[in-house]
């Protein structure tokens, strides 16, 4: 079992950018495939981007494309999101999100949770 906690979100002007973080418990956070969905208000929660455990295969919506980078640091049992070039429509609640296996966009294959961290990114 994997206990998920986001940071780093915050209000920032369009063009700008943040980074993400999530900090996983317990000793196992290196055998989990990880992922960011963002739920924007009144829509459903979407995938952002998700990493292997060994992060070496990376996914990325095309929303985010170019634009984002997620990584990791197995050492630090912490999940990374680079956003840059932020635009409005990035505003929303990012989540951090497990699974043991392959990297997938569906968020209901994943099995924690973190609590979210809000972005807000103003025109």
């Amino acid at each position: 079992q994997v206990q998920l906690v986001e940071s780093g979100g915050g209000l920032v002007q369009a063009g700008g950018s943040l980074r993400l973080s999530c900090a996983a418990s317990g000793r196992t956070f290196s055998s989990y495939a990880m992922a960011w969905f963002r739920r924007a208000p009144g829509k459903e929660r979407e995938f952002v981007a998700a990493i292997n455990w060994s992060a070496g295969n990376t996914v990325y919506a095309d929303s985010v494309k170019g634009r984002s980078t997620i990584s990791r640091d197995n050492a630090k049992n912490t999940l990374y999101l680079q956003m840059n070039s932020l635009k409005p429509e990035d505003t929303a609640v990012y989540f951090c999100a497990a699974r043991l296996g392959l990297i997938v966009r569906a968020p209901t294959s994943y099995a924690y949770w973190g609590q979210g961290t809000q972005v807000t990114v103003s025109s």
